[in-house]
């Protein structure tokens, strides 16, 4: 997880908790991120309009983990339970996921702000293969 002084992580919670009641925890973040979605027709990927910080939190409600990017482009942030039907593919420096409307999006990880190793991929594959809490 970034480096995010005690009163950075409250005031973060506090911002998600606004959208969400039942997010009790931040699991991980990074600064900046950059979303693209996949073109079929033109078979290209191509950026939208959010870019922001990345947060992984915990919930204490079903589904119990999920994922936000706060847009610092405009006031739509990207929500994402993580649940069975997300599936994710890591090629660093890119997370790749698909979720149950089979869109298919890329969230541009800057590696100087987050570094994903192996185990840190097992812990999100844990998570979204059916691990309660």
């Amino acid at each position: 997880m970034e480096s995010l002084s005690r009163a950075g992580q409250e005031m973060s919670l506090a911002a998600l908790k606004q959208h969400d009641p039942y997010i009790t925890s931040i699991a991980d973040l990074t600064g900046q991120v950059a979303l693209y979605t996949f073109c079929p027709k033109a078979n290209q990927w191509e950026k939208t309009d959010i870019e922001g910080t990345l947060f992984v939190y915990r919930r204490s409600a079903s589904p119990y983990h999920g994922f936000t990017i706060v847009n610092r482009l405009n006031m739509h942030n990207l929500v994402e339970p993580v649940n069975k039907d997300l599936e994710f593919q890591l090629h660093e420096p890119f997370l790749l996921y698909r979720n149950a409307s089979c869109e298919y999006l890329i969230c541009l990880l800057q590696i100087i702000y987050l570094q994903l190793k192996l185990s840190d991929f097992s812990f999100y594959q844990h998570i979204i293969l059916g691990d309660s809490r």
